[in-house]
């Protein structure tokens, strides 16, 4: 990422070396030819920005520490969406859609619209409640010095797994980001640090409050990089990684240890690599519709009483569209298995494709709370899925890798992490180490179609404007 965070000041930033590409003797200073080095030359890989701070024992403590209250929050708010959704819906186990099926229309209605006038009333009164200030971590770290408001960030966090609990169509990450990242960001005030450890501790609470809930470590800790703090560097990752795979271990605790979807195993075929190459690019296309989606949604959110009318009416409509197509309530995550598993029709593939990008933007733009993690990853799969159909036609390949090319690649370029998006794809599923290739050929596809229409991600979009 670009501006206000750690090493993201500029393109040329946070690589080896100065920007003019000469050779720089110790101390930064331009190095004659006939000069001999003073000392040994520090090793590459751990030269890091200027700006990207160091790493002291006492950051050691907080690190860990912010890893296990991280772990804790995500845990909570899981036990507080599945208690949610049993109270909703009636179900103690089993998918949601099984639930929502088995519950009725009338019901699917009733309990979304109960969940929009919550939205609206409830954070209509946090606003008030708390005073001023936002509650989003991309705006904490780039442009809040990595500050985020105890009582906003955890009042807006269970608010958002409630409502995700009832079916909103939004995910359910984006509440133990916000809890992990304030639990850091309060602890940093506790320990007195300055503004840049403050930003890496915060960053690192984001992270692994998502990667206890998905069971996804190194996936979370890349994301940390990739898309929060904009530097792949040894540095940062150490602390990422820490934070990370101790919230996750922590989470394990209560939360399951599997992977979140459950497929077998898809082999390497020539047909899925070929198919990378095309899915790529239409799925870069895609993303960079989706993000234009979202900052329009974004940008009309209501304020003031109108959020106390915005979200009921919005939620009510999802409602209604429930009836015929209850796969469109909840984060998506239904949709994704039954994608994996070829268990939708053609004319159902289109209609979701179309429906759940818009009644996810329309939920966010009514003014609630809530990720985009796996609406995105529905968004792909769909895509993969159908593209898959035709293809399938010419050289057969397993359905689920259609899908989880199609997956990764919009995730990707949504996000503009592409690192990051591979080894979520290969840490939510656990049996596509095969496609490894493909994956890599498809994410570059989109990222480079997302890129030359210079296209930002779904966390830059969502900042306040300036």
């Amino acid at each position: 990422m670009r501006g206000g965070c750690i090493g993201g000041g500029g393109d040329d930033r946070g690589r080896d070396g100065p920007p003019d590409g000469g050779d720089r003797g110790p101390g930064g200073r331009p190095a004659r030819e006939d000069a001999r080095p003073a000392a040994p030359l520090e090793q590459p890989n751990l030269v890091a920005p200027v700006d990207v701070p160091a790493l002291s024992p006492r950051l050691w403590v907080l690190v860990a520490a912010t890893g296990v209250l991280a772990g804790l929050a995500g845990s909570a708010l899981m036990l507080l969406l599945e208690a949610t959704s049993a109270l909703a819906y009636g179900h103690r186990s089993g998918d949601l859609l099984t639930a929502v099926e088995e519950a009725g229309p009338g019901r699917r209605v009733l309990v979304l619209a109960a969940a929009g006038v919550l939205a609206g009333a409830g954070w209509w009164l946090l606003a008030r409640w708390t005073g001023p200030g936002g509650s989003e971590v991309s705006t904490a770290l780039w442009r809040d010095r990595g500050r985020l408001p105890m009582r906003r960030s955890l009042g807006t966090a269970f608010l958002s797994t409630v409502i995700v609990g009832m079916g909103a169509s939004l995910g359910r990450e984006a509440a133990p980001r916000l809890a992990g990242a304030a639990l850091a960001s309060r602890l940093s005030d506790r320990a007195g640090i300055d503004t840049a450890h403050r930003r890496l501790l915060a960053a690192c609470g984001a992270g692994a409050g998502m990667a206890c809930v998905y069971n996804v470590p190194l996936g979370g800790a890349l994301l940390t990089l990739e898309v929060m703090l904009g530097v792949l560097s040894l540095r940062l990752a150490l602390p990422a990684l820490a934070a990370c795979c101790i919230a996750t271990g922590v989470s394990w605790i209560v939360l399951p240890t599997g992977p979140t979807y459950q497929l077998p195993e898809v082999p390497l075929s020539g047909s899925l690599t070929v198919f990378a190459l095309v899915i790529g690019p239409l799925a870069g296309l895609a993303a960079v519709g989706w993000v234009r989606m979202i900052r329009v949604a974004h940008r009309h959110r209501p304020t003031g009483r109108g959020l106390l009318i915005a979200p009921a009416l919005v939620f009510t409509g999802v409602g209604l569209l429930a009836i015929p197509y209850p796969e469109l309530l909840g984060n998506g995550k239904d949709i994704v298995d039954l994608a994996l598993g070829a268990q939708l029709a053609v004319p159902a593939v289109l209609v979701l494709l179309l429906l759940k990008p818009l009644v996810t933007a329309g939920s966010l733009g009514s003014g609630a709370s809530g990720g985009l993690f796996t609406p995105t990853i529905v968004i792909g799969a769909l895509l993969g899925a159908l593209a898959g159909r035709g293809w399938a036609q010419l050289w057969d390949a397993p359905a689920a890798g259609f899908a989880v090319l199609g997956a990764a690649a919009v995730l990707a370029a949504a996000m503009q992490a592409p690192l990051a998006a591979v080894v979520l794809m290969l840490e939510l599923t656990r049996t596509t180490d095969a496609l490894t290739v493909p994956l890599i050929l498809a994410v570059t596809g989109a990222i480079l179609v997302s890129r030359a229409l210079d296209t930002p991600s779904l966390y830059s979009v969502r900042l306040p404007a300036q």
